[in-house]
């Protein structure tokens, strides 16, 4: 087993995670079997008691697993399945130890954290390696693992002087080190700033790391001098040196990480018997991603009518499905967030201008999507968005609580209910049509959900959202909830026209419902942004796109096959694409015949 340990310097949220998956990426692209582990330094045991403004979205895995986001960048770069191990934290480990000891695994000792709490991580580490992540259940060959938060955290000592020790533990040619340092330029100057990148690689040294490789990471592209005095400074080679200037999409990451012979030193650095000769259509499909999102011409404004709205990566796998959906489709996507409470009758009142100019956005938009949360705040603003988008034949996508909201919005506007509610909300409401699962209303809250990938069965009679699936019996998808629609008021919707297409196998659990004759008007209790890929995008996600911009009939009516040119503006754009991969081909076509030579 092979390991890339990926650290980060000067600041956190410097793009670790997209660099760590890359590494993977590029590695995939060879022809070698990859898994990823994060590493979280805090005590929470998970990521699933955290406020989405703490790190942004929780991450569900098949298995159940309330995990960091970055987990999402590995599964959606490296189309594997992970699981909730493939996520450390020290409450985790400590945990773990104390378990031990309090069954007398220690045999008396003094418990530290050296060397306890570091053997712990290292057994961890090496046991989740060798976890099958893809559906051919063949062994990985390379783990990247992602320390978080940077380099001189009080938090994060236990985990690096594990690893100071786990080079030692897996030998040298088995285990490389990246970090990702910040070089910034000021505008005062405009001159990049390589000081605090050498005072984070002295750090490292000083915790026994050497770094193998130097990821700098800055605004504008950093040119070879600056790259010569980081070399002579941080005791590294040129070539060891990796430039990762903000780029056009993150898509284009591994792209110029490959270009600058990460694969070379790689593949002498952990002696992985790559091949040097690259095939022509070596990262092929990757190139023409990042090709098509650049040279997009016509563009959909979703709205995201939310409750976390001040952080982007609070819905983070909810923005990379639509962005999934919207490029197969052809178009850019304008991705408009407006505060849910802002839609409210006491907004107006308070703050009018945040009112109208809430509506102003949603009213311009081309479809809507209401995603998942938890608690009272905004839940009114919620209603609104569906109330309109039902009533107007605007598309709208509505996620976990989302599909609560909708279900509420028609008991009081169709159904005439209009007291009804959630139990969530209102405990006491004569018409309890969204009420909690007995089973998962614990006084504990973490790991408590329903949680995990579960089984969800269509109804025989057909449908837009089934048909999107491809017209199958059920489907899997991942859940994260602890309300569920009341099956006693099921036929009373279904007789007003909102149609409960999908169910559990038991058929008493609601998982998806559609409005007959609307644009396209549908909600899952599940979470299906979690699974999309970059070029497998989520069926309810495209709908909501195809419907956005006019296209869903004639997609349907095809047999839910997209045509040439629904995937781009144009005729001029599918030429401009079609020169773009013949401009492509001639010079990998040169490349290679200099390479031969």
């Amino acid at each position: 087993m092979k390991y890339i340990l990926v650290t980060g310097g000067v600041i956190s949220g410097i793009g670790k995670g997209v660099i760590a998956s890359s590494f993977g990426t590029i590695l995939k692209n060879c022809g070698i079997q990859v898994t990823s582990i994060k590493i979280d330094p805090y005590i929470n045991i998970d990521a699933g008691t955290f406020s989405p403004y703490e790190h942004g979205e929780v991450y569900v895995l098949d298995d159940g697993g309330e995990v960091d986001l970055d987990l999402g960048n590995y599964e959606r770069f490296l189309d594997v399945t992970l699981h909730r191990d493939n996520n450390i934290t020290t409450g985790k480990i400590y945990q773990y130890v104390i378990n031990k000891e309090r069954r007398g695994d220690y045999l008396g000792k003094t418990v530290q954290v050296v060397p306890h709490i570091t053997d712990a991580i290292q057994e961890w580490v090496e046991k989740i390696a060798t976890h099958p992540v893809t559906e051919d259940g063949n062994k990985p060959m390379v783990c990247v693992i992602e320390l978080g938060g940077t380099i001189g955290d009080i938090e994060g000592m236990p985990f690096v002087e594990a690893f100071r020790q786990f080079q030692f533990r897996v030998k040298k040619e088995n285990f490389c080190v990246a970090h990702v340092s910040l070089v910034p330029q000021p505008k005062s100057t405009g001159e990049p700033k390589t000081k605090p990148t050498q005072a984070s690689v002295r750090e490292l040294r000083g915790l026994g790391l050497s770094p193998d490789l130097i990821v700098c990471r800055s605004e504008q592209a950093i040119g070879p001098v600056v790259k010569e005095k980081i070399s002579n400074f941080c005791h590294v080679a040129p070539e060891q040196v990796i430039t990762i200037h903000d780029l056009s999409s993150i898509y284009r990451v591994p792209l110029l990480m490959e270009s600058q012979g990460v694969i070379e030193f790689l593949n002498e650095r952990l002696q992985l018997n790559i091949s040097q000769i690259r095939p022509r259509n070596f990262m092929r499909k990757w190139r023409d991603l990042a090709d098509s999102m650049d040279h997009l011409r016509k563009s959909v404004n979703i709205s995201l009518v939310g409750k976390y709205t001040k952080l982007e990566d609070a819905y983070a796998s909810v923005t990379k499905a639509l962005q999934h959906a919207s490029l197969a489709v052809g178009f850019k996507l304008k991705l408009t967030y407006i505060e849910a409470a802002n839609l409210e009758q006491q907004t107006l009142l308070d703050h009018p201008i945040l009112y109208h100019e809430a509506w102003q956005k949603l009213c311009k938009s081309n479809g809507v999507i209401v995603p998942g949360g938890f608690g009272k705040r905004g839940i009114e603003g919620k209603m609104e968005a569906c109330k309109w988008c039902r009533k107007n034949n605007k598309p709208m996508l509505g996620i976990c609580l989302g599909l609560q909201v909708a279900v509420i919005e028609f008991a009081r506007n169709v159904l005439g209910w209009t007291n009804a509610n959630s139990t969530e909300i209102d405990p006491t409401t004569d018409h309890p049509v969204v009420i909690d699962m007995p089973e998962h209303n614990t006084d504990q809250k973490g790991g408590t959900m329903r949680l995990g990938k579960r089984y969800t069965r269509f109804k025989p009679e057909t449908s837009v959202i089934k048909r999107l699936y491809g017209n199958v019996d059920g489907i899997e998808e991942r859940h994260r909830h602890r309300y569920e629609v009341n099956p006693q008021y099921v036929s009373d919707f279904e007789a007003a026209g909102l149609k409960f297409v999908g169910q559990d196998t038991s058929g008493q659990r609601m998982e998806i419902i559609e409005l007959v004759d609307h644009n396209y008007y549908v909600a899952t209790q599940y979470h299906p942004e979690y699974l999309s890929r970059p070029m497998k995008p989520s069926a309810p996600f495209l709908g909501l796109i195809l419907a956005s911009v006019g296209k869903l009939k004639s997609y349907l009516n095809r047999g839910c096959k997209l045509s040439p040119r629904e995937q781009s503006d144009n005729d001029s754009d599918d030429d401009d694409l079609v020169n773009l991969r013949i401009a492509s081909d001639i010079k990998e076509k040169v490349v290679i015949e200099a390479e031969e030579k």
